[in-house]
């Protein structure tokens, strides 16, 4: 199974920018979807992106216009570009890799200070 290590995550004030890293132990993206989720506390972790093999991406409504997903298949990692924080968007974010099966990471927290 495909190893997932996120990165990126801190402590930001509302309104601020935070990008997020996940890098795959193996090239995968040229069969895999691969998102963005996060789990708030006391919450179920829920949708944040997703990017498709080809290229196509979608976004929970909560994050569109300021979230970006992106890639970059030679270093075989997925981004997701964090833009006007809010104390909302304060979770744990995973990463996942569905290629029939599922791969997750163990997530990176990121905390949004209003």
């Amino acid at each position: 199974q495909v190893r997932l290590v996120e990165s990126g995550g801190g402590l930001v004030q509302a309104g601020e920018s935070l990008r997020l890293s996940c890098t795959a132990s193996a090239n995968i993206f040229r069969i895999s979807t691969m998102s963005w989720y996060r789990q708030a506390p006391g919450k179920q972790r829920e949708f944040v992106a997703a990017i498709t093999t080809g290229g196509s991406t979608n976004y929970a409504d909560s994050v569109k216009g300021r979230f970006t997903i992106s890639r970059d298949v030679a270093k075989n990692t997925v981004y997701l570009q964090m833009n006007s924080l809010k104390s909302e968007d304060t979770a744990v974010y995973y990463c996942n890799a569905h290629y029939g099966l599922d791969s997750w990471g163990k997530g990176t927290l990121v905390t949004v200070s209003s």
